[in-house]
This record gives structure tokens, C-alpha cells and sequence, in this order.
């Protein structure tokens, strides 16, 4: 396993993280069975793991938290908070009042006294980030927490807090965990350069695009039953996407490999990646990842692969990507009608 400098933190990490979003509920409930693809991922080298509180409400954290007993100095433990943690309105987002809640459950959950990176799992464009960046700040002086950053943000916010840090004298964001894969490669364009400008670590989610780059997904099949489909059947049943995929297979048998581990190797390829996050839900899943850790792509791969799908684009839609209220919410991007009832 490979290890390289997160950001400029001086924190050395595995070139692949373990996400544990598919331990629990949502996925795996069998927490025997989590546990022992954990252990499996640090004996394999990974030293690296990246939760949330809102995966399976809780549960991802209370694994990973029993799964690190007698093993928590060796990892790098990364947790995330923002989406809903129950019906209250103000048990989400990115509040004072709510982080510092928050940050105490997920404590519990995890076991531990600290969090090695302390991530803000979306943008809210209801709060100021130096808000945020405040409280964050905070947990950082008391010792709660060694690091932090964003996920999913848009370059533009991106930047904005790296500004807002600096003005105040804040602790800044030294990380950002975007979507990347062959499929989505939109961030190539801006997210990137600016987290390769701003010294932040990227921890790329979703290499494998939800499953796309497995090969279970193909044209002119019927869909294998899944929880990608059920959550994301557009992304899953897209044209686009399925053509992408039939074009990729034959550069990967070519390349004597499987595509799942040429998509793996691809987001490695970037100098501005740090980690890709892998998301295995059993053990098989897993074994297959590992095996293809040594795999590395040459030029004359990646320009094959860049001509089927374009550097800094996306082959299709990406689901669970952030998208900010002045493209959902119709209101702003409307004017209001004159009121013709005044005198």
C-alpha cells in the first residue's frame, strides 16, 4: 500500500481509504461481517477510514467504532456531519449549535476522544461559513479534532472559505471529498487545480460511479436488482453511461485487466488526488478492490480512455451531487409577478 501526505497536513495516508457508508442498515446490517472487512483493510495496509453520522443514521460510526478498539493510534479516522439526524429541523447542517452537538454523538459512536478529519458533508447556503469555520476552529483548540473539510462543495465555495480562513484567522479546510470516476470527471476542470492550489488533499468518492465501472452494468441488459438501481435508476439506466462502459471493457481486457480495477487506477493517475474512498459491502467486494492495488495505467491507457470520455466531463448524470438552491428552488431564478391589486 502506498501512503502520501494529506494535503499539507503532514498526515501520511493510505492511497486508498476504506468508506464505511455500506456498513449498516443501508447495506450490511451484519456488523460481525463489517468488522472483519475492516480489520481485513488495515491489515492490507489502509490506514485510512471515512464515515458520516447521517450513514445508516449512526449505525457506519458505531461499527467503525467497535471495529477500532485496540487498533484507533494506527488509523486515520475521518467522520462527516451535516444531513439529517432526525426530525428536528436543527439537527442538521452546519450550525454552531448543531456541530457542536453533533461532534459529541459522533464521538460516542466512534469511541474515541478525537476525530483526524472532521468533514462538512454538504454546503449550507443558509449559514456563513465563518460560522462554521468558527465552531470548527473551536473543536480543533480543544483537541476534538486534528483536521478538517468540505465534501461535494463547489469550487466557488471552495475557495470562498480558503478567503474567510484567512481574514478571520481561522482554521482553514484541508481537504475536499468530491465525486470522480471515468465516468464523472467534471472536477478535472476546476476542483482539482484549486484544491492542488490551496494545498488541500482530495479524497475522491465513487471511482466506480455507483457501480457503473464494474461491469454489472451493460447495454442492452436487463438491470441487475441492487440498491444503486433503486436510488439512482437514471444514473444507472443512462444511455450515455452505457455506451461509456461498452467502449471502456475492450481497453481494459486489452490491458489485461478488469474494469474495475482500471477504474480505480484511473482516479489514482491524477497528481491532485490523495485517496480514492472504496465502499466495499462484503468481503468479496473487497478482496476483488485490494487485488488491484498494484495496478498502475500508462499514458497510452489513459489516452484511450480520454477519448471516450473527454477530460473534464461527464459521461452522464451523477446522482447525490450537490446542487445549490438557485438551480432547485424555482423562486430564484424567477422574478416575482408585479402586484396588481396595489392602487
Amino acid at each position: 500500500m502506498k501512503y502520501r501526505t494529506l494535503g499539507r497536513t503532514g498526515i501520511k495516508v493510505s492511497s486508498y481509504c476504506l468508506g464505511a457508508m455500506m456498513f449498516g442498515g443501508i447495506a450490511n446490517a451484519d456488523h460481525e461481517d463489517c468488522i472483519r472487512i475492516i480489520h481485513k483493510s488495515l491489515d492490507f495496509g489502509i490506514n485510512f477510514v471515512d464515515t458520516a453520522d447521517r450513514y445508516s443514521n449512526g449505525e457506519s460510526e458505531e461499527i467503525v467504532g467497535k471495529a477500532l478498539k485496540g487498533r484507533r493510534q494506527n488509523v486515520v479516522l475521518a467522520t462527516k456531519v451535516h444531513g439529517a439526524m432526525g426530525d428536528d429541523p436543527n439537527h442538521q447542517g452546519s450550525s454552531r449549535r448543531w456541530i457542536t452537538q453533533a461532534v459529541e454523538a459522533s464521538l460516542r459512536r466512534l469511541q474515541t476522544d478525537h476525530i483526524d478529519l472532521y468533514q462538512m458533508h454538504r454546503p449550507s447556503p443558509d449559514t456563513d461559513i465563518d460560522e462554521t469555520l468558527s465552531v470548527l476552529t473551536d473543536l480543533m483548540r480543544a483537541g476534538k479534532v486534528r483536521a478538517i473539510g468540505s465534501s461535494t462543495f463547489p469550487v466557488s465555495e471552495i475557495v470562498e472559505s480558503q478567503w474567510v480562513a484567512e481574514r478571520r484567522g481561522l482554521a482553514r479546510f484541508r481537504t475536499e471529498q468530491p465525486p470522480y470516476s471515468i465516468l464523472n470527471r467534471s472536477i478535472e476542470q476546476e476542483v482539482l487545480p484549486v484544491c492542488q492550489k490551496y494545498g488541500m488533499g482530495a479524497l475522491v468518492w465513487s471511482p466506480l460511479a455507483k457501480g457503473m465501472l464494474t461491469g454489472r452494468y451493460r447495454k442492452g441488459q436487463a438491470l441487475p436488482e441492487s440498491l444503486r438501481v433503486k436510488v439512482f435508476p437514471k444514473q444507472m439506466s443512462d444511455e450515455r453511461n452505457l455506451e461509456a462502459v461498452e467502449r471502456l471493457i475492450p481497453i481494459a481486457e486489452q490491458a489485461g485487466l478488469s474494469l474495475t480495477h482500471m477504474a480505480i487506477a484511473f482516479v489514482m493517475a491524477h497528481p491532485g488526488v490523495t485517496s480514492a474512498i472504496l465502499g466495499p459491502r462484503t468481503m468479496p467486494q473487497l478482496d476483488d478492490l485490494l487485488s488491484g492495488a498494484e495496478v498502475v495505467l500508462d499514458d497510452q491507457i489513459l489516452d484511450r480512455i480520454d477519448e471516450v470520455v473527454a477530460p473534464g466531463t461527464d459521461a452522464g448524470p451523477m446522482g447525490a451531487v450537490y446542487t445549490p438552491p438557485a438551480v432547485t428552488q424555482a423562486s430564484l431564478r424567477r422574478r416575482p409577478l408585479p402586484d396588481r391589486t396595489a392602487a
